[in-house]
């Protein structure tokens, strides 16, 4: 599906948001005018390292979530104060959370990179 051009501060509909989840944010969703997305971890040391991902890469944005932090999840939640709605600063900052925090560089073909082992004592947080 090809969106329509918009500049960043243009607000999209509901039914835009949901169907763009849908098509390139799978484990994301709306929710009281936010998207949103849940990140399971194995406990406090990794929500801190999720937190951490999260806040720089937002800071690096100059786009900032509300988290909501507990000690084995992080809902990371995006909407566009200014805008007051969902635009393409949210999706594009999701994006980047999405693969930076789910990043599993053993899973990749010729990854010069092993990965978290596959052992309960390194897992620190729950892939989809």
């Amino acid at each position: 599906m090809s969106w329509r051009e918009s500049k960043d501060e243009d607000v999209y509909t509901d039914d835009e948001v949901t169907a763009r989840l849908v098509d390139e944010l799978a484990h994301w969703y709306l929710e009281n005018g936010w998207i949103r997305r849940k990140y399971k971890t194995s406990g406090w040391k990794a929500t801190l390292m999720v937190v951490n991902t999260v806040g720089h890469l937002a800071e690096a944005a100059f786009h900032h979530p509300d988290l909501a932090v507990s000690y084995a999840f992080v809902i990371v939640k995006l909407k566009n104060h200014a805008a007051k709605g969902i635009t393409n600063k949210d999706f594009e900052l999701a994006q980047k959370i999405e693969e930076v925090v789910m990043w599993q560089p053993g899973k990749k073909a010729g990854s010069a990179l092993e990965g978290t082992p596959d052992d309960v004592r390194f897992k620190y947080l729950k892939y989809d």
